[in-house]
Parts: structure tokens; sequence; C-alpha cells
């Protein structure tokens, strides 16, 4: 079927569909950084109802002790899918991710108020 019968442009949204994932299928994806090192796998993802993007990715942080000092909320925009490592790329130390903010009922609980989000992005850069 062409493209024109469906009344789809060759420009459109819809043609670039072959880039979207399902969010299912991130969740459990690796993140590494650009060496191939293991930082972890994202957990799940925030995303923000309004504006439907991704705002955060929760990462399970690789060889934390615990799941309080394992699952960090991460600014999407930290993280690139890299074909290469067949996985997302993170560039930040692992002692900057343990000392990033995290939320004392858990990342993907919140609070995800605008002064935590300011806290976060700061922290980050982003």
């Amino acid at each position: 079927m062409a493209l024109d019968d469906v009344g789809l442009d060759a420009r459109s949204d819809a043609v670039q569909a072959a880039n979207l994932i399902a969010s299912d299928r991130v969740e459990g994806t690796d993140v590494r950084r650009s060496d191939g090192s293991h930082v972890g796998t994202i957990a799940r993802l925030m995303i923000d109802k309004p504006s439907g993007r991704v705002v955060y990715a929760i990462l399970n942080l690789a060889g934390a002790a615990d799941l309080s000092e394992r699952q960090h909320a991460l600014p999407w925009r930290l993280l690139r899918y890299s074909t290469a490592l067949s996985a997302y790329e993170l560039d930040i130390t692992d002692e900057q991710l343990r000392a990033a903010p995290r939320s004392a009922t858990g990342p993907d609980e919140g609070p995800f108020d605008r002064a935590w989000e300011e806290h976060v992005h700061s922290y980050f850069n982003t």
C-alpha cells in the first residue's frame, strides 16, 4: 500500500514510526557508558501527562546493595540510544550517580514537584 493510499505525507510523523519504541521494550534495556561498561538497566519511564513526553528514566544502578540505593530518576535527555552498544548510553560516573538526588519515597513515587525537578535538572545540568 502506498503512502498516498492512506493519506500520509512522506514527511509526516507517522512515517517516522520506525524510530518509535513501545515503553515495555525500553524497560529492562541496558544502560552503558560509551566504553561499553554496564551502568544499569531502565526500570521504567516517567511521562509528563499533558505533553506526553518522557521526562525521566528510572535507572536500576548495577551493583547497588538495596533498592533505595539502586534506583535513580535520570532526566531522559541524558540518555541516547546507541546502536553500536545496543543500549542507552550515559556518560556520568558512578560517583555522580550515587550522589544524585533521590526521593525518600522512591524515584517513581515522587515528589515530582517543581522544586525537586529543578534540583534534579540542576544537578545533571540539563
